[in-house]
């Protein structure tokens, strides 16, 4: 695993894309902080960039570095979910300002994988992290249903967890600061 998170890690820190395994699907992703490397994504992903896209972070000390204020609701959500979840937050700092939202709000899971994990601590930061499919196709379960453009459109494929099969993307709720909670997807 130590070999891929630092193959992972010079993609990334060089402004690269990366095609890797998370703890739901694989994903497509960059460093989050880095506008060019957004951007690649996006046009990747065949999306417009006013839909926003998912960042992981190692830990909630990283999360504080994304998010001026972090609902108090947050802490228990994360402790207490029982699969993959991931939260919607107000007032997005120190990321791309293309992956942030126009409302400046920023989705972020604490992904409960190892690879991820490593991957983010080393990198010291958020990293981008959604479906490995062209925009509006249908999310892969497996390595094998990856699309051909997929695969050449990205720096470097992580070669882990080839043979996992995903079963769905992680739950999305939309915490906001003055208290209000929306379940975005179950």
């Amino acid at each position: 695993m130590q070999t891929e998170i630092n193959n992972a890690l010079k993609v990334l820190k060089e402004g690269g894309i990366i095609l890797y395994p998370t703890d739901t699907v694989w994903g497509i992703g960059c460093d989050a902080t880095n506008p060019y490397a957004v951007k690649k994504v996006y046009n990747l992903k065949q999306r417009e960039d006013s839909k926003a896209l998912i960042c992981l972070v190692a830990d909630d000390r990283m999360l504080g570095k994304y998010v001026k204020q972090i609902p108090f609701a947050a802490q228990s959500i994360i402790e207490i979910a029982n699969k993959p979840t991931t939260i919607i937050y107000d007032e997005a700092q120190n990321l791309a300002q293309n992956l942030i939202a126009n409302d400046g709000s920023i989705a972020i899971r604490i992904p409960d994988d190892d690879f991820c994990f490593w991957l983010s601590r080393r990198l010291n930061g958020a990293i981008v992290s959604t479906s490995a499919n062209i925009s509006g196709q249908p999310t892969p379960k497996s390595f094998k249903e990856i699309s051909p453009d997929i695969l050449k459109g990205v720096d470097y494929v992580v070669n882990l967890q080839k043979d996992k099969i995903c079963n769905k993307p992680s739950s999305i709720i939309k915490l906001s600061n003055n208290g209000v909670v929306k379940i975005i997807r179950e």
